[in-house]
């Protein structure tokens, strides 16, 4: 006797592996949002002056520039880890000095040099921008970037 697949059993294998993955997608997509908010991110220290940076972020479009934890353009360098990169752990006044001071000598006027424009950022607003890349620094990114050249 030949075992044949119905249409009943092939529609119920159908509706039953949708039904079956579909529940594995929401578990997982909650998982991910569990994850973000208890693991992953600092929530703590999110202050004001953190989303005031971000604020300054979006509003200069620095993301058509750098890249902040792998998303954005590649023609600057990766922000996600410059404030470990400029000594921020170490030494937090050092590295909030300098990347201010970085930020405010744009553009060098290097030849041969990629430059950043100068945005006439106010100190306030430097200070949020630092306090953002300060933020961002701590969120877990499972070895993102692979090395702290940026």
């Amino acid at each position: 006797m030949a075992e044949r697949l119905t249409k009943s059993a092939t529609r119920n294998i159908f509706y039953g592996g949708s039904a079956f993955f579909f529940v594995v997608f929401v578990l997982l997509t909650a998982h991910t949002h569990y994850y973000m908010r208890t693991v992953s991110t600092d929530e703590s220290t999110l202050s004001e002056s953190v989303i005031r940076g971000k604020h300054v972020w979006e509003r200069n479009s620095c993301i058509n520039c750098h890249t902040l934890l792998g998303e954005g353009a590649y023609f600057a360098p990766e922000l996600g880890n410059v404030w470990i990169r400029y000594g921020g752990r170490d030494d937090p006044q050092g590295a909030r000095d300098a990347l201010k001071a970085w930020m405010q000598s744009q553009p060098s006027g290097v030849e041969g040099r990629r430059q950043m424009p100068q945005f006439n950022l106010t100190d306030q607003e430097l200070d949020d921008l630092v306090d953002f890349l300060e933020w961002t620094s701590r969120v877990k990114t499972q070895g993102w970037p692979p090395n702290n050249a940026g």
